[in-house]
């Protein structure tokens, strides 16, 4: 062999290992692993994963990449130094892909810690190579160093799920309120490629992560509304030939609901692993305490704390049964549709006064069962007034004893009202023997004997009440609103509102309300008000049956469940880079204008 083709193969050789555009490590030090490990997921790192502390020959802007068996890691998280954040709880600082191709990192690093997305499992060995690139500026220049280094390790022994299953996302679960959690119900929307939905509520699995024993523990789960959106960006080039574009500005997608239990302690935080994209896997029932018998809209939905019962012509709350107190029902049955819960509604005369609970049908519903979440949604036109569209939806949970009730109503012209009102809640007034309530001007809890107050009197308070209670202090039975959202808002207009407040009437029923512009309980009762087009208003209350309790308020289960409930458990998707995410990503301007971009100086 001559001395030439030895040159040439040895060029050639160096061109395989350094492909276009990139340099040999230059002699300019070395880079040190001064430590390297498998870890498992944990709330700041919420997947399983290696961890590895460099040390940098001097300190310098970097640029990293990592390779796991030779495959290149799609993102790898780069911290300055090792200890950087709470390591029980989830992250602050992180960069999306769409950052790589613009965002800018002039940090200077000298130890670094580089943390990579690994599906590692028990007892099986990974070759890790890190490469850095010592640079100048933000950007790469021929003027770069890179140097590499590598470690085998060997997976720990402790189980992870079932192989079976490509994919997973995390979910990092935090408690702020004080509270333990126990099974408590967490919904998240996720996405997924159309290559990776095999019947997602089929092939779904949730499991919770223990940080102790780092096991993994199934949880019951529920997948439901599935979308599918599957139109792909046209790349084709344009008229003259010339290409749009490179890279797709989307990418068909499935998105999902998903809705399991979760467990947390006070003040802490949790990994919760969805995994997905399973072709073989069996269809999976969890045995829960959730029960849905009937058609819709007339359902009766149980669990293991009550009965409820809607009305078979408006889908609406009919009756209500506590089980620990089957023989103190509460219903209503005394006016026109006879439901207990009435709202959305509007009066707008010389038209009868119309309500939700009058639909016989709803002109749209819509109900679903499972392990985990039951609801029922009704929706359209109000009766008789077609200018108004509302929509009633409820979701029961297993195991616990409230359920959320969440309403809406859109004015799609203009009316002139006498009443427009929400969230009222009727009762039979012999069902009832008092009333309480926090009033945010009193500062106090109010209690009031509603049993021998005179008819059509009103119990006034602030419109948003942050919780009223009806009881019973015989049959020991209560019942309890629990307002969790509530928002007026206008598109042509602010909304008009006059006087909004919260009431409670007797009759021959007990019932509470909010009027959001009421002029029929007013002064000047004969006063119409403008309720205009483009108006929205919607509330989202959760509605809590229980028992007063023996040497305590009895209101005092309403507070506790108050406490829960407006401090819900946090959650926080995290998810691995897909290998078919692009490097780059376009944004699709208004006009030609600048990007904010142009000119940026990024060198040290």
């Amino acid at each position: 062999m001559s001395k030439s083709t030895v040159m040439a193969l040895a060029v050639i050789s160096m061109l395989r290992f350094f492909p276009a555009g990139a340099q040999a490590p230059a002699k300019e030090g070395s880079l040190t692993i001064t430590q390297m490990e498998l870890g498992y997921p944990c709330p700041n790192i919420p997947y399983y994963h290696f961890k590895a502390a460099l040390r940098l020959p001097h300190p310098s802007i970097i640029g990293v990449e990592a390779f796991v068996n030779g495959k290149p890691l799609r993102a790898t998280d780069l911290r300055r130094t090792a200890g950087a954040e709470d390591p029980g709880r989830p992250p602050i600082a992180g960069r999306s892909p769409s950052g790589y191709g613009m965002a800018q990192d002039v940090t200077l690093y000298e130890q670094p810690q580089v943390i990579g997305w690994v599906h590692w499992l028990p007892g099986q060995r990974y070759t890790i190579r890190i490469t850095v690139r010592l640079k100048r500026s933000a950007g790469d220049s021929s003027a770069d160093v890179l140097l590499t280094a590598s470690r085998t390790l060997e997976a720990p022994p402790a189980p992870v799920f079932s192989a079976g299953w490509k994919s997973y996302k995390s979910v990092v679960v935090s408690e702020t309120a004080g509270l333990d959690r126990k099974d408590e119900p967490v919904k998240v929307l996720l996405a997924f490629y159309p290559d990776e939905d095999h019947g997602l509520k089929r092939e779904v699995r949730v499991v919770a992560f223990d940080p102790v024993t780092h096991g993994v523990t199934e949880v019951p789960s529920q997948v439901y509304d599935v979308q599918r959106s599957l139109e792909k960006d046209d790349l084709a080039p344009d008229k003259n030939g010339k290409a749009t574009r490179h890279i797709p500005l989307w990418l068909p997608t499935v998105t999902a609901r998903l809705v399991f239990l979760a467990s947390v302690p006070a003040r802490s935080s949790r990994v919760y692993l969805v995994y997905y994209n399973n072709e073989k896997a069996q269809d999976t029932i969890y045995r829960t305490d959730l029960r849905v018998q009937g058609e819709a809209p007339g359902l009766q939905v149980d669990n293991s704390q009550f009965t409820a019962t809607l009305s078979p012509n408006s889908g609406h709350l009919d009756q209500l049964i506590l089980k620990s107190r089957p023989d103190a029902p509460l219903f209503h049955r005394m006016e026109t549709n006879g439901a207990i819960h009435w709202n959305p509604d509007l009066y707008a005369p010389p038209r009868p006064w119309t309500h939700t609970s009058d639909w016989a049908p709803p002109a749209h519903v819509h109900s679903l069962a499972g392990p985990v979440l039951a609801n029922s949604e009704v929706w359209g036109p109000l009766p008789e007034v077609k200018e108004a569209d509302a929509s009633l939806r409820y979701e029961f949970y297993t195991g616990v004893p409230y359920f959320i009730s969440s309403t809406s109503m859109r004015i799609n012209g203009t009316l002139n009202c006498l009443a427009l009102r929400n969230a009222e809640i009727v009762f039979k007034r012999e069902l009832i023997t008092h009333a309480a309530w926090y009033d945010a001007v009193r500062d106090s809890v109010i209690i009031y004997d509603v049993k021998n107050m005179a008819d059509l009197t009103d119990l006034r308070m602030e419109a948003d009440v942050p919780w009223i209670t009806f009881y019973n202090e015989d049959s020991r039975i209560g019942f309890a609103g629990i307002q969790l959202e509530y928002a007026n808002t206008g598109l042509e207009s602010d909304p008009r509102l006059l006087n909004p407040f919260f009431y409670i009437t007797a009759g021959p029923w007990i019932y509470w309300a909010r009027g959001l512009s009421h002029t029929y309980l007013s002064s000047n009762m004969q006063q119409v008000v403008p309720v205009m087009k483009g108006s929205f208003y919607s509330e989202k209350w959760a509605y809590l049956i229980y028992s007063p309790e023996k040497g305590r308020p009895p209101y005092a289960p309403v507070i506790d469940w108050q406490k829960k409930l407006t401090h819900p458990l946090r959650t926080q998707l995290v998810e691995e880079v897909d290998d078919r995410v692009s490097k780059t990503l376009e944004e699709v301007y208004m006009n030609d204008g600048k990007s904010g971009w142009e000119g940026r100086n990024n060198k040290k």
